[in-house]
């Protein structure tokens, strides 16, 4: 029996359009994944597959047996990338809301937003994996990024869809809860007639239970293929990507004139963080010295994200904690400004934030001003640095395109290059990896490597994975929850 089948589909509105007319199926008992470099068309697939992006002529057809209802929307449920950013609450976001506790109270609790019904030994096992209790009674806009995918997920499997779709469901969590959700997923599939489209940018992360592969490259739908035809074709992966040149220009870069000659450059003493009832830090003591490339990691919600709040200077309890910066201790008169001018910073929150639809090259000015947004034009001179920078990442092509048309490993690598674009002392990479495929997560990592091989560069930067970890690494910290 076939689920859905798109036939020779060419979407209505030109800039929805692939390359060549989709053609799709999903038959009943499959588990498919959907694979596929950054900005290859894998997300103008699946809204062509949920009914977002009308056909031409042909309809996407559907059977959803033996559900009772036809309808795409009461059988197709779809996480997407942007969703573990934010509730439903999108318009009204914006940077640093998080961490301003008195907004809390504009925003319901976990508990308000989660479904009604459905079964009840599916949400005890959902709420048992993913520690859901313990996250019931906290305001949304509160949540880790890593908490609010579990959030999403649980939302999304009580929904008891026919056909699930998650967009990288993998990333943002920790190990524990990857290999839970892997298990979890294993066994749903066998137990019941859920079908699932995991739509992957890593072919590294198909998980066993998945039983067909497409390949979506350059606006082109690939052919199903099973697994194991897939990985004897699919392209070995990258040794090397930043190639001698672009390594060389890093290098050459001169220092900046402006740089702070100092020692510590992050020191925290006895620094705890509350919000409400609950410890998010508890007098942690930490330095990070010049010259260090630290590894900051731990459990969904252990605080590693608000931890980098405070040395960014974006958490109004900053000013209440003992921290110095650069030698010089948080407030003595210095402004965030003045602080901010020497980071540089990228982080699933700013992500998020970045909602207004500026061509990608002013995203990428907008680091030169450490503003959310671009308030100011930028000069000819400014132009051409961000230009150099969006050719390091290789996405120089895309500068004057639209922000929010990009696809999200595109967004996450114009920001990358905002968080380099002034040359920081200190660069801050919070999960800076999610979403790229393997080739460009390969590319960041050997910018980093490089960036980091200059003297007076100094790192800091969350992953779930260790495998996403550049060589440079000298130094880790690990948190937990409640410590």
């Amino acid at each position: 029996m076939t689920i859905i089948r798109i036939n020779e589909g060419i979407a209505r509105h030109p800039l929805h359009r692939m390359r060549t007319p989709i053609n799709f199926v999903l038959e009943a008992g499959e588990q498919l994944a959907i694979v596929g470099p950054n900005g290859g068309g894998k997300s103008e697939l699946v809204n062509t597959i949920i009914g977002k992006y009308p056909l031409l002529m042909n309809d996407v057809v559907y059977d959803f047996s033996p559900r009772t209802s036809t309808m795409a929307f009461d059988n197709i449920r779809y996480m997407a990338f942007r969703d573990t950013y934010g509730d439903t609450a999108e318009g009204s976001y914006y940077y640093q809301q998080r961490w301003n506790s008195q907004d809390a109270d504009i925003y319901p609790t976990v508990g308000e937003l989660m479904p009604e019904g459905g079964d009840p030994e599916m949400r005890r096992r959902l709420y048992a994996m993913f520690d859901i209790e313990a996250l019931l009674p906290k305001t949304s806009i509160l949540l880790s990024s890593g908490e609010m995918r579990k959030f999403h997920l649980t939302k999304a499997l009580l929904g008891n869809p026919r056909v699930l779709i998650l967009d990288n469901p993998f990333i943002g969590l920790d190990a524990e809860a990857r290999t839970q959700l892997r298990h979890l997923l294993e066994t749903l599939v066998r137990e019941s007639d859920l079908q699932l489209i995991l739509v992957l940018s890593k072919a590294e992360d198909i998980p066993a239970f998945i039983t067909h592969v497409v390949h979506v490259e350059e606006m082109t739908c690939g052919t199903k293929q099973t697994v194991d035809e897939y990985r004897q074709t699919r392209s070995p992966y990258p040794v090397r990507v930043l190639d001698d040149a672009r390594e060389q220009r890093l290098l050459g870069l001169p220092r900046r004139t402006d740089d702070v000659d100092a020692g510590r450059i992050v020191e925290l003493h006895k620094v705890s963080i509350r919000y409400g009832q609950r410890t998010i830090l508890n007098e942690l003591d930490w330095t990070v010295m010049n010259g260090e490339r630290w590894a900051l990691s731990g459990e969904n919600g252990a605080g590693k994200s608000t931890l980098l709040s405070l040395v960014c200077a974006d958490n109004p309890q900053s000013y209440a904690c003992d921290i110095t910066l650069f030698d010089r201790r948080r407030g003595t008169g210095e402004s965030i400004w003045e602080i901010k001018k020497h980071i540089g910073y990228v982080s699933p929150e700013m992500h998020r934030a970045y909602l207004k639809n500026l061509p990608a090259i002013d995203i990428v000015a907008s680091g030169l001003h450490d503003s959310v947004g671009l308030y100011r034009r930028t000069l000819p001179e400014q132009k051409a640095v961000c230009l150099w920078w969006m050719d390091i990442f290789g996405i120089a092509h895309l500068a004057e395109r639209d922000f929010l048309t990009l696809s999200s490993g595109e967004q996450r690598l114009c920001l990358l290059a905002r968080a380099f674009v002034k040359d920081p002392q200190l660069l801050i990479l919070d999960e800076p990896l999610h979403g790229l495929d393997a080739r460009n997560g390969q590319l960041v990592k050997e910018v980093i490597d490089t960036f980091c091989r200059r003297q007076g560069k100094t790192l800091i930067m969350v992953s779930h994975y260790e495998e996403e970890l550049p060589s440079c690494i000298t130094h880790r910290l690990y948190l937990k929850k409640h410590r």
